[in-house]
């Protein structure tokens, strides 16, 4: 059985929010599209604010690349002007998922958090990274898929154009009760209860 085979409703462990790439960096990429940013930005922003309320920490990550606005010298590697700021921690990544050399394992650790709460952009490639490895390392993850964003993307074989639903879709599919408990917003925080103890 999978560390992630769970009941319908998810233990009252000590739990993390974990913001995943949303910044400036992506709405300079060509790829960039505003479609799917409004329910995106609702659904984060409404679980972000009951976190907070609720005492649960939230982690902000951002990715550091080598070329074009992921770079440090871009500016552009910091949250996006709608993201709240003054998160409990903040890490900056350089890999597709958010442990590796960047100390946010010690940091949830030391203060036993079990399970993360995954949002952020895009879902099928940090997000669902991140839930995978998580979940290998001993952590219960909560994907939240409606406060993940992703966009198109065409194969590189048959040249078929996925839909951003599709992507989602396809992403909760080959997680869900391997690496994570596939959730809305509304069963995330009902799971929280009323605290974070």
């Amino acid at each position: 059985m999978s560390a992630n085979d769970l009941p319908d409703a998810a233990p009252r462990q000590r739990s993390a929010l974990i913001v995943i790439d949303v910044q400036e960096s992506f709405r300079q990429m060509p790829f960039w599209s505003e479609t799917d940013v409004p329910a995106f930005k609702a659904a984060l922003l409404r679980l972000e604010k009951t976190c907070r309320a609720r005492g649960v920490p939230v982690v902000h990550i951002f990715h550091v690349g080598q070329a074009g606005p992921f770079t440090e010298e871009s500016g552009a590697v910091r949250g996006v002007d709608w993201l709240p700021g003054s998160p409990d921690v903040c890490f900056f990544k350089h890999t597709h998922n958010a442990f590796s050399d960047t100390g946010l394992d010690l940091w949830l650790r030391r203060r036993g958090i079990e399970r993360l709460i995954i949002t952020g952009i895009r879902s099928e490639q940090c997000c669902e990274t991140t839930a995978r490895v998580a979940s290998d390392i001993g952590y219960q993850v909560d994907f939240v898929s409606e406060a993940t964003l992703t966009f198109p993307m065409e194969h590189p074989l048959s040249g078929r154009v996925y839909s951003p639903e599709e992507i989602k879709a396809h992403t909760e599919l080959v997680l869900a009760g391997r690496f994570a408990r596939i959730v809305s917003v509304d069963d995330c925080l009902a799971a929280l209860g009323e605290g974070n103890a």
